[in-house]
This record gives structure tokens, sequence and C-alpha cells, in this order.
């Protein structure tokens, strides 16, 4: 909750995106002013055609009914953590737990944000609780609200799926090269 999914999905999509975004309640308003409810949606367009649809799903547990169903049929995970909460790598642990089935079956890419905020903890913890769990995959800091770095996040995703991708798209010619870290 408050990694930026939503701010994301606005950043990236070539279509006026699709949010369910309320009021926050009890304990999240705190945090933020509005927190998603069902999803958000948009599209990015890769050229020649194709496109890739964006589902965010809520970032409250009691919201994880609708983890699964956006889940069915994904091509791949972009999992965004926020550095500003108490414990960030005890959240990735947890997302990774209930997003398994789907990571196991896909590609993975990982987005810290927040990083300008609270610094700590680095890349190198976030990429210790993947390998703890038996996972290489690409870890980026990343600002949800510029539409490079969230492409960045993407394109990752997408050449983890399918290098063959790395041809023809037009998302890879605007992306500047990522900043791993």
């Amino acid at each position: 909750m408050g990694a930026g999914k939503t701010t994301a999905i606005t950043e990236v999509s070539d279509i006026p995106p699709v949010v369910t975004d309320v009021p926050a309640g009890l304990g999240v308003d705190e945090l933020k002013d509005t927190t998603t409810v069902a999803m958000d949606y948009g599209v990015l367009r890769l050229g020649e055609g194709e496109r890739v649809h964006l589902y965010g799903t809520p970032g409250q547990e009691r919201f994880d009914f609708m983890w699964e169903i956006l889940a069915e049929g994904a091509i791949g995970l972009v999992l965004l953590v926020t550095n500003r909460r108490h414990d960030p790598v005890g959240d990735l642990r947890f997302f990774l737990g209930a997003f398994r089935p789907l990571i196991d079956s896909t590609q993975l890419a990982v987005g810290v944000t927040g990083v300008d905020v609270a610094p700590e903890p680095g890349l190198t913890a976030y990429r210790r609780a993947l390998e703890a769990v038996g996972l290489s995959t690409p870890v980026f800091e990343v600002d949800a609200r510029r539409r490079d770095d969230v492409a960045m996040l993407i394109q990752a995703m997408l050449l983890s799926e399918d290098p063959g991708l790395a041809g023809g798209t037009d998302l890879l010619t605007r992306v500047p090269a990522p900043r791993a870290g």
C-alpha cells in the first residue's frame, strides 16, 4: 500500500486509465488520501498493434480477493514496494508469498519506490530476500511518477518473459538504460 501503483499506471498508460480509488479509511488516511479498492487499468502500446494491458491490484490485504482475479491470464508481475513503510523487505516477502503461484509460472520485476525519502534498506536487501526464496529477478529503484521508470520495469519483465521482444517494440526505444543498483 502506498507504493505508487495507481500513479505508475496513470503515468505509463497510453489511454486514460480506469482508477477505482476512494477516500482512504482509518489507518490508511495518515499515509495517503485515497486507496484502490478494485483495480487500476491502463494500456501500454508497444508498436505494430501490440499492447500490454496493465492491471494494478489494491495493496491492502483486505482486498486480496482481487489479487487472484487480476492475476488470471497475466504474462508477468511488476511488484512495487515502498521504502517508506516500516518493514519494506517484509512487505516484499509477504507479496512474494501471496503471488508465488503467478511468479512461478510467469516473470517478475521489482521496483522500489520512496528511496528519495527513505534510502534504506538498499536494493541489496531486496535482492537477498528474493534469493532467500529462490528467485533471481531484476530489482530497480524507481519513481512511480516518471513514465520512463515505470516503462523500464515493464520492459524488464517483458524481456525476462521473451528476449525476442527487444527487436520490435517502441517501448524499448523510448526507455533509457535501467538504473540497476
